[in-house]
């Protein structure tokens, strides 16, 4: 099991992107748009950088919805290759049988 302060960063991280993400993507476009004037581009990239950093998207790490582990994760589950194995044990995983022998 993880760090309980480490899950919790992890969620308010995501409530970041999701509160900033639009504003963000506003001023990444000025930013980026070249048929603007430079100071007007500046402008926007000075915004940009006081925005908080945890409101950046790239900083979100994914982390098993079980357990929280940051490791040995699969997307399209959302859990860790550890609880996918006591999942997939316990049978409920449709379709997922381990294999022992």
């Amino acid at each position: 099991m993880a760090k309980k302060a480490m899950i919790e960063r992890e969620k308010k991280r995501e409530r970041l992107v999701k509160r900033f993400a639009a504003k963000r993507a506003e001023l990444k476009k000025i930013a980026k748009d070249e048929s603007l004037p430079m100071e007007e581009r500046f402008k926007a990239r000075l915004q940009l950088a006081k925005l908080p950093r945890n409101s950046a998207a790239n900083r979100m790490h994914n982390r098993c919805q079980l357990t929280g582990r940051p490791h040995g994760y699969y997307r399209k589950l959302k859990v860790s290759r550890i609880a996918l194995r006591e999942l997939g044990s316990s049978g409920l995983i449709p379709g997922l049988v381990k294999s022992s022998w």
